[in-house]
């Protein structure tokens, strides 16, 4: 499915069982996402880190709801806690197999976000190795003086920022040495075409779960 689809479908999800409760719904939604990332081969060990993180604020949720409120509701306390992994695997369904240059890359094609919005978050998705690189050699170089950057070293990250900045300054230069313009039309590389079944589809899962979530309890 394109990437817009999936995120828009993911967002319409979330919000629309964030306004009405149905448990059978939200249970609904975590077998079928759990089937779908089995179906996408991930591995056992991060299938368990997917139901396992969210679990301590699927608990406190429960708990609040269920064993601290004046008055306790089983129900109501299993249905807010669910939501918290339809959240999670919803958002886990849509990152397995799309990348954020081609999420951002859709955005920019089918939602026609601007071209500058695009490519700063392709440019700061880039750039992230980058200073995590730049950190490392700033705390070897550190260490190498007899200075130990803690990971809170305020001075560890004031010289990141400067990195930062001077890449960011490199980078601008970059792209309009290119001949990157904001309000220039610009050819595209990468296609990220909207198919027939996309509409299909998405028009499929966005009906189906409307109908359980609003017939069953």
């Amino acid at each position: 499915m394109n990437p817009s689809f999936k995120f828009v479908l993911a967002l319409i999800i979330s919000l629309e069982i964030s306004l009405k409760t149905s448990l059978t719904t939200n249970l609904l939604i975590i077998i079928f996402a759990l089937l779908y990332l089995v179906y996408k081969h991930i591995s056992p060990v991060k299938l368990l880190l997917t139901l396992a993180v969210p679990l301590i604020a699927a608990f406190t949720v429960f708990a609040t709801l269920y064993w601290f409120a004046p008055q306790p509701d089983l129900y109501n306390a299993f249905s807010l806690a669910s939501r918290i992994y339809v959240y999670t695997l919803t958002i886990y369904c849509v990152s397995i197999d799309t990348s954020p240059e081609n999420l951002a890359r859709s955005f920019e094609q089918n939602f026609h976000l601007p071209s500058k919005f695009a490519y700063g978050v392709l440019a700061a998705l880039n750039i992230i190795p980058r200073m995590r690189q730049a950190v490392k050699q700033i705390r070897t170089a550190g260490m190498m003086r007899g200075v130990y950057l803690s990971f809170w070293s305020p001075i560890l990250y004031f010289k990141a920022i400067l990195i930062a900045l001077n890449s960011a300054e490199n980078l601008a230069q970059g792209m309009e040495s290119h001949g990157f313009h904001e309000a220039a039309s610009r050819s595209v590389i990468v296609t990220v075409p909207v198919k027939q079944r996309d509409w299909l589809l998405a028009a499929f899962i966005l009906l189906s779960f409307n109908l359980a979530l609003f017939t069953l309890t």
